[in-house]
Formats: structure tokens, sequence, C-alpha cells
């Protein structure tokens, strides 16, 4: 049987302050010793994920696919992939994590399908102009006989963003568009017919007692008609390789990526939301500056999107205090919650991202011949960054292992990768592989605990074993021990649903403090150490804090204001 959670009153709806920790299914915890994480991996692990302190579980893709890119280029959206179990299984998720408090959060691929979708084989085997070519986006080529692609696009996993089929007759024929993988061919989100599809998906797993969703590529569904040419070329989601910066003025609208037509699909989708109990939807929409992103969150449309312009952010005082003030200031104006991040399945982890100079763009990791990161200064800052966000109102994201201090493998060879930006590159970038690794719970156990046959389909570096949950769990001053108390006194004080106040005044130059309701959240930022404000200590992230009564450098103290 199903908990039900009791319904939240308009302003303080439970996805406002939650803390929503994303499972990626194949790294978490292998539960038939296949080397491949599972659903009754996830229902064996969640009394640890209750202990841990989060309020809903965001999981990767479940959904039955070709696994060509880890899920991510769905065959079926109302089935479960059998290499993560069945139908009963996800039901017996939601029931179990539900008993513990927690909502399960399914992950939606709207914009692209696999190429092993009914849908696009009926495409393959139907005549160009028929219903079934225009569920997909296909295209004549260009040149005498076709021979060149309808435009320049190209992949974000490098190449051409699109492939040419060979039609029934055996002729070389359209062109199919695939901004992603040549698997994963884009939907024409021009039909009717793809929207009513998509209608029903979502009911379908509201039905079976799904908190929301979180959308992916949510701001690359719609292309500019006439799909014209792209002025310039590069790997980035929001289409500009620039960290993170507005757009130039002067260059036209982007073809594919955050055009205004989403926002249409983004409000029949938060109708469908509607006539469900207290349920949320979550936009991975790479769309800059902030001011833009905040229109995805209006009243009718998402509920949260994630706050990429903080994850991107370096760390430093200035940097860190503008995009907060930014992030509160813009999405207040449409009055919803800013949601913070610092780490997915599609970014470096950020206890290796904030030592490392220079970070490779979005969706791209570090390989065994790059210069290796500081791992120690990776893990104070990344510790650091962790408890400074887990202060902020608002809602907030953690992704796994992160509770544990897990640096990226930056040593994958290329044997093993199976990213498709390495594939599509020629090995020219690494791709993603880094952050997936599965997870370490027993530094003595086979694959560190994450399965017990010792099969992982990623190799876990042997530094993992420094990182296991069972080797932190209780150990006073462990990177897992913190995060629990962070939570617990964010859950306690409600600092979600409360309100930032600078309190630099109280600190030295170069360091920043900011109040939270009764907490004050102090960050050195400066490379001296310095006496911190009077008052109770919460947390730190400092182990001597307490006896030195110095926060150092790189440092996050918690006090009772």
């Amino acid at each position: 049987m199903q908990t039900t959670f009791s319904e939240s009153k308009p302003g303080a709806e439970w996805w406002r302050s939650a803390v929503i920790y994303q499972i990626y299914p194949r790294s978490f915890a292998d539960g038939n010793g296949d080397g491949i994480g599972d659903i009754p991996g996830i229902i064996s692990r969640l009394d640890s994920l209750a202990e841990l302190g989060i309020d809903a579980i965001w999981c990767s893709p479940l959904t039955k696919s070709p696994q060509k890119d880890a899920g991510y280029d769905v065959s079926d959206y109302r089935d479960i992939e059998p290499l993560f179990g069945t139908l009963q299984d996800f039901d017996d998720l939601v029931e179990k994590a539900g008993e513990r408090g927690i909502r399960i959060i399914m992950d939606l691929v709207p914009n692209h399908s696999s190429e092993e979708h009914v849908w696009f084989k009926e495409a393959l085997a139907a005549q160009p102009g028929s219903a079934a070519r225009n569920r997909y986006m296909f295209r004549d080529g260009k040149g005498e006989s076709g021979e060149l692609p309808p435009n320049n696009w190209e992949s974000v996993f490098g190449g051409a963003a699109w492939t040419r089929i060979t039609e029934a007759d055996g002729r070389l024929g359209q062109w199919y568009l695939h901004i992603f993988d040549k698997s994963q061919p884009d939907f024409n989100w021009e039909n009717p017919e793809v929207m009513e599809e998509f209608d029903s998906v979502l009911r379908f797993w509201l039905d079976r007692g799904a908190a929301g969703f979180r959308i992916d590529v949510a701001h690359g569904i719609v292309k500019l008609q006439g799909l014209p040419d792209v002025v310039s070329n590069d790997s980035t989601m929001d289409g500009v390789d620039n960290n993170g910066s507005a757009p130039q003025a002067d260059l036209p609208p982007h073809p594919f990526w955050g055009l205004d037509g989403v926002h249409e699909i983004n409000r029949r989708w938060r109708k469908v939301l509607d006539e469900y109990q207290d349920r949320a939807m979550c936009a991975e929409a790479w769309v800059m500056p902030l001011s833009r992103m905040a229109t995805w969150v209006r009243p009718d449309e998402y509920h949260q999107t994630f706050n990429f312009a903080f994850l991107e952010t370096q760390w430093n005082k200035d940097k860190m205090m503008a995009v907060v003030d930014e992030s509160i200031a813009e999405f207040s104006h449409v009055g919803a919650p800013a949601t913070w991040v610092l780490s997915n399945h599609d970014v470096i982890r950020h206890t290796t991202r904030l030592s490392y100079d220079k970070v490779p763009p979005q969706g791209d990791g570090i390989g065994p011949d790059y210069p290796q990161p500081d791992e120690a200064l990776g893990l104070k800052r990344g510790r650091a960054a962790s408890a400074m966000m887990l202060g902020l109102p608002g809602g907030a994201y953690l992704y796994q292992g992160e509770e544990l201090g897990l640096p990226e493998h930056t040593m994958l060879e290329g044997s093993v990768r199976q990213d498709p930006t390495y594939f599509r590159t020629n090995g020219e970038r690494v791709g993603r592989d880094g952050c997936r690794v599965p997870i370490p719970w027993e530094s003595d156990q086979n694959a560190f605990g994450f399965s017990t046959t010792g099969k992982s389909w990623l190799s876990q570096p042997e530094n993992f074993k420094n990182y296991a949950r069972a080797t932190q769990d209780g150990v006073v001053g462990s990177t897992l021990e913190m995060y629990k108390s962070l939570l617990q006194l964010r859950k306690h004080h409600a600092l979600g649903h409360g309100s930032l106040e600078w309190r630099n005044e109280l600190v030295p130059a170069g360091a920043c403090a900011y109040q939270n309701g009764p907490v004050l959240v102090v960050v050195n930022f400066t490379n001296e150490p310095f006496t911190l404000p009077a008052g109770e200590l919460l947390v730190t992230t400092q182990l001597d804090l307490a006896a030195e009564g110095l926060l150092e450098a790189d440092q996050v103290a918690w006090i009772r204001a």
C-alpha cells in the first residue's frame, strides 16, 4: 500500500524547500550481482538515504532502453528497463520509499526517443511526408542528390546532428535530426500526436505514484522554423561555450536552445501535473542569464529549474555572492524558490571541479592524460561549497556520492569508457563517465559493496575505499556525518523556507557570512584563518575548529546567531 503524503499548503509546498537526492541507477547499488545497479539495489539502501535526511529521490531514467546513452535513449516510455527491474519493482520502490517519507521523482526524456522505439521503426519503414515520419524531424538533404545534411547543426556529443537513412527500396533517402547521438532521433514537437503521447506518459507515472518529473533537455525540444544554420557551433547545452554567461546580443536566436515556443509545452505539462495532488516538475534548462531562466518557473510553468549558473560559479567570494543574490532576486520575482545544485551525472563532481584550474566545457570530463586535480584541496572546497549551499533558502539537489565527498574518477582508460561523447569525438573529449562510477558502500567488500560479485560496469578507483559509506558512518567530522548534520539543521530550522541576509560586517574582508533564520553561515574564502563571530557552533567543515577557535581557509561554520 502506497504512503499518502499530507498535502502542502500554498507557499509551503514540499518542493519549495526539499533536498532531493539524484540516483544514477546503474551506479547506486546492484541487487543481483550483474555489475549494474538496479531498483532492488535502491530499495536495499533506502534506510541509508532516510538516515541521511533527504526528502525525495530523483532517479535518472529507469524506462526501457537499449542503454546506448545510459537510459537517455528510451524505447518504451511506459515500462521499466529489465536491467533495472520491473514495473512491480518500481511500485515497491514508491511504496517502501514512501514509508520512509521519501518521494520518487522520474526522469522524463521528451526531446528524443531511442532508435528502437516503435514510432521510429515505423518512421523508417514509412514514406517521406507520412504521418509516421512527421513524429520525428525528417528532412530532405541538400545538394544535387540530397547528399548533404539539411543544415550545419552539430551534435552535443560531437559530429553532425543529422544521419541519412536508407529507404525501404534501398535508395539513400532523407536525413533525421539528433542533437545527441544518432541512436536518439529528435521528436517533432509541432506534431499534436507527440504532445498527446507525452500527456499520456506523464499520467501513466503519476498514476503509479511518481511525485513528479525531472525533464531532460527541457530547453531543446522546440526548433526554430526553417531550421536555419547555427552561427557558431559548440558542444555545450546552452549553445554558448563561455562558462554560462549570456549569449552575445548581436547573435540571432539559437535555433534549438531555449526558444520561446517551449513555454507553451511547459504550461501544457503543468496543467497535467495540477490534475494531481502535490506533484512537481524540474527543468533541465541550460538557459542564461538567470532572469531568462526564471521565466521557466512562472506560476503556470515548471515548479523548479536547476540553477546551473550557481553550479558553474568558481570558488570565489564575489562571484558566489553575486550568483546567490541574482538567483534569489530573479526567482523571487516570479514567486519561485531558487533550486541549488553543485553536481550531477553530466558534470565533473564538484569535489574535483572546484580545485581544477581549467574546467573542461559542460558535458566533458578529465582523462588520465590531463593535468590531475588536487584531491585534498578539492575535497576541502567541495565540503565548503556544500555547507554554503545547504544553508540557503529554497530547494537543493544532491548527486549520489557527494555526501561521501567522492572525487571524479579521472584515470579511466578509453577501453572501458561508455559515454557516446568519447566515441563520437574519437577520444578527443573523454565524456562524462568519470562522475558516473559506481559509489562505494563498504571498503572491505567486492566492488566496495556496490555488488556482491565484484562486478562493476565501470571500474572504481582504489581511492574510493577511503570514501566508503561504512567507513564514514558515525565518524565525527566525516563528510557523511557533516551532510547528516547539515540536513538535520536545515530541516529543524526550516531554512529552505527562510530568507537570506548578508552579514559580512561580522567577518574579515575576503570572507563572507549570511544569516538565514537563527543560523549564521560563515565562509572563509581568504588564505588566512580568522576568529569566528560569537555564538554556539552548530556544524563545521573544519575538524579542529572547536579547539582552535579559528576558521581556516576554504572552511565553513554554521553558528546559532
